[in-house]
């Protein structure tokens, strides 16, 4: 099956895209987007991999699925399309790196500016129905994005994995931690992080040392 996804990820993803589960997928994901308005944008769903290509990757942040708000998702977790308001979870994101690296609170929340860099900004459910959050789960985009994490753990090396949240954490059976850096925290949403969860984890200056320490360019968050 022909998916449009950028090349570098084809040879790696092609047998996932071969199954009989990813078949049935692309037929409930075409129907859902026929009946009703769906997130992100048809042409946007991939979008986490044509901005962070296979061989770019360095750092993954596993988000759950997208924004279900009309106008929000933009097919990266976490993110939103420019002069769209930062939802919450984004703000505390956006409030630890100001306090993590001293660096001002960012205008826009879109995060290609990051994805652009080598971070894969992965939901484990790439599409949701307007208005439903979850609505999408469970049908195939989990088995989708589980084999994504095993494929950079087995193909990669020295990625460094971001688990925020419950959610995420359970990803971490996916990821050989021989060869990989895996930080985990709270989740950034207020839930969370007004229990102490979430702020001080530093993840981004820490993420930038493992960066310096391989001899890669750290991110400019």
């Amino acid at each position: 099956m022909k998916v449009k996804i950028h090349q570098s990820w084809q040879p790696y993803l092609e047998e996932e895209f071969n199954k009989p589960y990813f078949a049935e997928l692309v037929q409930f994901v075409k129907a859902e987007y026929d009946k009703h308005t769906c997130f992100p944008p048809g042409k946007r769903i991939f979008a986490a991999f044509d901005h962070s290509t296979f061989d770019s990757t360095k750092v993954v942040i596993i988000g759950q699925d997208p924004y279900h708000g009309q106008g929000q998702a933009n097919g990266l977790c976490f993110s939103v399309k420019d002069d769209v308001p930062h939802p919450p979870s984004l703000i505390n994101i956006f409030k630890e790196v100001e306090k993590d690296l001293n660096i001002p609170y960012p205008k826009s929340g879109n995060l290609e500016r990051w994805a652009e860099q080598g971070i894969l900004l992965l939901n484990a459910t790439l599409t949701v129905r307007a208005g439903e959050a979850g609505s999408h789960q469970k049908k195939g985009w989990e088995e989708f994005t589980d084999a994504v994490i095993s494929i950079l753990s087995d193909q990669k090396e020295g990625l460094i994995f971001l688990l925020w949240g419950g959610f995420a954490k359970k990803k971490v059976s996916l990821i050989d931690s021989r060869k990989h850096n895996i930080l985990t925290s709270g989740h950034p949403s207020p839930l969370s992080a007004n229990r102490g969860l979430w702020f001080g984890n530093g993840h981004f200056g820490k993420v930038n040392e493992i960066l310096k320490s391989q001899g890669s360019t750290p991110i400019d968050w």
